[in-house]
């Protein structure tokens, strides 16, 4: 039987004008999971009494990408480089998690999804990377293409990472975020950095749980290896 895989889904407007909301998820992320095998189902942002519900029809929970985080569930008031947050998405996703974590379902984090995942278990966050006090890459690849990986990261060989993608040289990646990890959360490891430092993978000590920064969602088309993260996600994890 396939994998139910839910998608915590995102809200935007369809056209200039409040009353025209959208609720949706990239459809690459469908793409990659219906190609691992796994039956997608989009999450829409809801009554946080609901969430329970929502966990229990669901096999695997993954967390996409989108707004900033709001700093205060992490401790700071907001830096002049935050950019958007939505409220609701953030308890949304953060009930999601808690409730993945007590019905012990595996959760992935793709970008945003990561950095709320260290936020979740008490992590912080550089709410931009200029915030660091070193100096960092470019992770902002535009205007390049984000199927075209631009910079390497280091894999850890002990990793759930280390089941799909090299351990014994960098693995290319695509880099599209300006925010980042900063005191990584006591339950979770690195598992992954660029050669900057910059967290690139998390996952839990004790759980099926892990988080990438980079989009494997925009290169799985191209790039097998890509591909095959979502295959773990959808069939191991």
């Amino acid at each position: 039987m396939k994998p139910i895989i839910g998608i915590a889904g995102n809200e935007t407007v369809m056209v200039d004008a409040d009353s025209h909301w959208i609720s949706y998820t990239p459809k690459n992320f469908v793409t990659g999971v219906k190609r691992a095998g796994g039956i997608p189902l989009i999450l829409p942002i809801g009554d946080l009494a609901d969430v329970p519900r929502y966990i229990a029809s669901i096999d695997k929970l993954l967390l996409a990408g989108g707004q900033d985080i709001d700093p205060k569930h992490y401790g700071q008031l907001p830096d002049q480089t935050l950019g958007g947050t939505n409220p609701q998405r953030d308890a949304f996703e953060l009930a999601l998690v808690k409730e993945a974590v007590t019905q012990q379902k595996p959760i992935f984090g793709v970008c945003r999804g990561m950095q709320l995942l260290n936020v979740a278990f008490g992590g912080t966050l550089y709410q931009d990377l200029s915030l660091r006090p070193e100096k960092a890459l470019k992770h902002v690849q535009v205007p390049t293409p984000f199927h075209q990986p631009t910079h390497p990261v280091t894999i850890a060989k002990d990793s759930l990472l280390a089941a799909v993608l090299p351990t014994d040289q960098d693995y290319q990646v695509n880099s599209f975020h300006h925010q980042t990890i900063a005191a990584v959360a006591p339950k979770l490891a690195v598992i992954a950095t660029a050669p900057d430092g910059v967290v690139e993978g998390l996952e839990h000590k004790e759980q099926r749980i892990l988080g990438i920064q980079w989009h494997p969602e925009l290169t799985c088309g191209q790039i097998e290896t890509e591909q095959q993260i979502f295959e773990f996600f959808v069939q191991q994890l």
